[in-house]
């Protein structure tokens, strides 16, 4: 486990704020704060809990602050399927349902697909009919991008959205929010077959375009999509704060009439 000094000092960075600031807002002194990071004095409990809520630190990180500062955690992290989180699970079923007919899902921290609605089974079941092969391991949005035998053929504007989805794993990355395995999988799906060098290079802190629509196309038929992100409201559970809802809505009349009529619920029937 690491000294809290360095993990402080590294937050600190990550947020890109002076000494000299981070101590206004904490209303701690410079010099204690300074001794905080070189380890020349030990930060109370209230002390990292209050540094770590001025750095926006996620609630992971806290408890591991904590676990530095000779602490035991202050944030539970409780399975998704618990009895505790029943009315998160129906708050998600609801928000999922509502974004029919169109796609929607429900991702994890390493970018593990927890749950989808409706429209995304039947989806990502179109586009993968007749294929032989599946991307590795569980169900996780970078591989099912980014491997041969995932989404990738039917992507027409593949490469723009490649590199938004490594630039925005790395942003989240700079910030603390990913993990050891989400970096893991982004290593392994760079070096897939067909994947441009290029992108593991990529410069994450240049602009980006706020949105980056996906197209896909598939027996004629073409889909545009954007898609918003949604995170749970001020949560006190280590796995609901790292839960992400990613909708997905339509760019065009084309899609939508292609959703009506072949994706629909009432379609598929």
């Amino acid at each position: 486990m690491p000294d809290v000094g360095p993990l402080l000092k590294h937050w600190r960075a990550a947020r890109r704020l002076s000494q000299v600031a981070l101590a206004a807002e904490a209303a701690v002194s410079l010099r204690h704060l300074s001794f905080l990071e070189t380890g020349r004095a030990k930060p109370s409990r209230a002390m990292v809990l209050k540094l770590a809520d001025v750095l926006d630190v996620p609630l992971r990180d806290r408890n591991t602050l904590l676990l530095s500062a000779g602490f035991s955690p202050e944030y539970a992290e409780s399975a998704l399927d618990a009895p505790a989180l029943a009315a998160v699970r129906d708050a998600l079923e609801a928000i999922l349902g509502q974004q029919e007919p169109y796609p929607a899902l429900v991702m994890d921290r390493s970018w593990d697909i927890r749950h989808t609605n409706g429209a995304a089974r039947r989806f990502f079941a179109f586009l993968h009919n007749g294929h032989d092969g599946e991307p590795p391991g569980p169900p996780n949005v970078l591989r099912r991008m980014f491997h041969p035998d995932g989404v990738r053929p039917h992507v027409t504007n593949w490469p723009e959205v490649a590199e938004a989805l490594v630039a925005r794993v790395r942003r989240e990355a700079l910030g603390g929010v990913t993990d050891e395995r989400a970096q893991r999988i982004l290593d392994e799906v760079l070096h897939y077959p067909g994947v441009p060098a290029t992108l593991r290079t990529l410069d994450a802190t240049r602009p980006s375009l706020p949105i980056v629509p996906i197209r896909y196309t598939r027996d004629g038929l073409r889909f545009g999509f954007f898609s918003t992100v949604t995170t749970l409201g001020t949560p006190q559970d280590v796995t609901l704060q790292e839960l992400r809802i990613e909708c997905f809505h339509p760019m065009d009349d084309e899609t939508r009439e292609n959703v009506r009529s072949r994706l629909s619920a009432t379609a598929a029937r």
